[in-house]
């Protein structure tokens, strides 16, 4: 019995190239060179844009993020109000009360409803085109 293996004697099939200062040394210079074209290329295009404008950008962002923080405090505050039993109920309970007393106050004629028809179709144009 013996302890020696067919593939032990045999060399790898991939083999490091021998590391060398020229090879180094020209890697080291391409990528500077690259380097340079890249952030070359990045300062033509940010000096295209008009930073006047960023101004209306951050207002954007900000706004955005307020309404993510006021969505994320809203739904705290609900499942809050959610863990506690008879709540859901009752609110459920006061928007149908809520909405019993609109449709009283607005539907019950002919002419009440004709005019919240016609407060509808002008909010339709103004905001739907």
């Amino acid at each position: 019995m013996s302890d020696s293996n067919s593939e032990g004697n045999q060399t790898p099939a991939f083999e490091t190239p021998p590391v060398d200062n020229a090879v180094s040394e020209g890697k080291d210079n391409s990528t500077s060179e690259r380097f340079t074209e890249v952030m070359g290329t990045i300062n033509q295009t940010l000096s295209k844009i008009d930073w006047s404008q960023m101004g209306k950008y951050g207002k954007a962002l900000g706004i955005i993020a307020v309404v993510i923080v006021a969505q994320v405090i809203i739904k705290v505050v609900i499942d809050t109000i959610n863990f506690f039993p008879v709540v859901p109920g009752l609110l459920e309970l006061l928007g149908v009360v809520v909405l019993g007393q609109w449709s009283w106050q607005n539907l019950s004629t002919s002419d009440k409803r004709n005019a919240v028809f016609e407060r509808v179709q002008i909010l339709r144009k103004e905001y739907l085109g």
